[in-house]
């Protein structure tokens, strides 16, 4: 069973200055709520029961909203009648009995992130997710736990983009598709359009093995100075282990970009 999920948030979010010089991009609102909460709440409806939180150590922002005990209970002491805050409070709490944090104080990509969880993890898989990415309307954790339960393998996120925007994705090869997934034989990583397998790109949801950490514990640097999850899984698939693409029914929604954000609040609108 998957009951556990990293969310990599050590990120310095460029692509969302200013914005993000002030507050970290996952705590940025959309409509009412921070990015990060979408996400912890599609994990909690698919099942989780823990999330592992990797965060530099310079940068508190993101514990502070989740452990800010006085500060509710100074404002709830003031205002006894407000039912919403009471609610709020109630959910913070909620999400405090369910989070570890550990620590990366630079951004050295997804791999190094989830080397970093390495004594906190404890089934034979577990579910990484990347807070820039959200999927509204249809629960995508949910859609891939299920392919997960059925195949016993790991399991990738995946949409269908346009051919002329594959160098912009990281890409699956595959066999033995059917309506809804399909049996990955390649990953590679902003191909050329000629180079490219298919249109199916990774997007940020994944459900990996706790064996890949042997593979991240001896895996180099790679594009950017960072340790990559995908060169890992890359690894993973030449030695024959089983990686399924979820080709998931929800709306895809870009939120690590100015233009997405932006964007963003209109498009929840319609699905929630």
């Amino acid at each position: 069973m998957v009951k556990q999920a990293i969310i990599p948030l050590a990120g310095l979010g460029t692509r969302l200055l200013p914005l993000s010089s002030v507050i970290p991009k996952e705590l940025l609102p959309i409509n009412g709520k921070p990015n990060l909460e979408y996400i912890l709440d599609e994990c909690i409806q698919a099942g989780i029961k823990q999330f592992i939180f990797v965060v530099p150590k310079n940068r508190p922002t993101i514990k502070q909203y989740f452990f800010n005990d006085c500060f509710y209970k100074k404002i709830i002491k003031k205002k006894k009648n407000d039912k919403r805050l009471k609610k709020v409070f109630q959910k913070i709490r909620r999400y405090q009995k369910m989070i570890k944090f550990v620590y990366q104080n630079k951004p050295e990509g997804t791999g190094h992130a989830v080397l970093q969880c390495k004594r906190h993890l404890k089934g034979t898989h577990f579910l990484m997710l990347l807070a820039d990415d959200l999927i509204v309307e249809k629960n995508c954790s949910k859609e891939m736990i299920a392919l997960h339960k059925k195949t016993k393998g790991s399991v990738i996120a995946t949409k269908r983009v346009e051919r002329k925007t594959v160098q912009r994705w990281g890409i699956l090869g595959f066999k033995n598709r059917t309506k809804n997934s399909f049996l990955i034989n390649e990953v590679i990583e902003k191909p050329k359009l000629s180079e490219a397998p298919s249109n199916y790109a990774i997007i940020g949801r994944y459900i990996l093995p706790k064996k890949i950490l042997s593979v991240l514990k001896y895996q180099g640097k790679g594009k950017g100075g960072e340790v990559h999850i995908t060169d890992a899984i890359k690894t993973l698939v030449k030695r024959n282990e089983k990686f399924y693409g979820n080709i998931f029914k929800g709306k895809y929604i870009d939120c690590g970009t100015l233009e997405g954000f932006i964007n963003s609040g209109l498009t929840i609108s319609k699905y929630l």
